[in-house]
């Protein structure tokens, strides 16, 4: 079956980890926690980690054990000056605009801050559709009723119609395992999570050239 649809990860997917933007929304996420849900600073640390592997995000947990509102959550994390940590790279927008399928960005961030992003790295008009976490809510990445509603909102019929890029292990895993072909980004090894591995998005074209229709077996 031939490919139709790329799903794009957006935070230390379309930019290197290196820039420091997800740092500064860690840190966004510790003064919440402490100023607007009253947990203590000591705590924090531990308890994102419990959230984080027991409900996916962070959000997703404060949602469900403190009742927070999701919206008031996203602005305040992503209340980050992003023109200090990322610039354009000139070479992206006709690299993009040269892969001819419809290209999805799918982030368990919200969509204003995937605008801004998309804004500052000068490829808002490259992409077809944002998929954002409150889309699939109650769902987040790696859930699989996430990716299924994200496949019912790009109006994509079948997993193995679709690639799915991102930087995160568990959230590839689990695309694999719904039958997308994975790639993992910025990682040299596949470590069992992904069918490939790309440094950054100028290795992706080479790639899709390589694959083959139908559905590629595992690499």
């Amino acid at each position: 079956m031939s490919f139709s649809t790329i799903f794009f990860d957006l935070d230390d997917t379309l930019y290197p980890p290196s820039s420091g933007v997800w740092d500064a929304i860690g840190e966004r996420i510790n003064l919440y926690m402490c100023q607007r849900v009253g947990i203590s600073p000591d705590e924090v640390t531990a308890l994102r980690e419990h959230l984080y592997h027991t409900y996916g995000t962070t959000l997703r947990g404060l949602t469900l054990t403190r009742g927070i509102d999701p919206c008031d959550y996203l602005a305040f994390v992503h209340d980050i000056p992003l023109q200090d940590y990322l610039t354009p790279d000139p070479s992206l927008p006709p690299l993009l605009k040269s892969i001819a399928l419809r290209k999805v960005i799918f982030t368990n961030a919200d969509r204003a801050h995937a605008r801004r992003v998309l804004s500052i790295l000068g490829v808002e008009d490259c992409f077809d559709q944002i998929i954002d976490v409150l889309d699939v809510a109650p769902y987040c990445k790696p859930m699989t009723e996430a990716f299924l509603q994200a496949l019912e909102l790009a109006g994509v019929s079948s997993p193995a119609e679709a690639i799915f890029i991102d930087d995160a292990p568990h959230n590839l895993r689990a695309a694999r395992a719904m039958g997308f072909y994975t790639i993992r980004m910025g990682n040299s090894s596949a470590d069992g999570c992904c069918h490939a591995v790309i440094q950054t998005l100028h290795d992706l074209p080479a790639l899709l050239l390589s694959l083959q229709s139908p559905h590629p077996e595992e690499m």
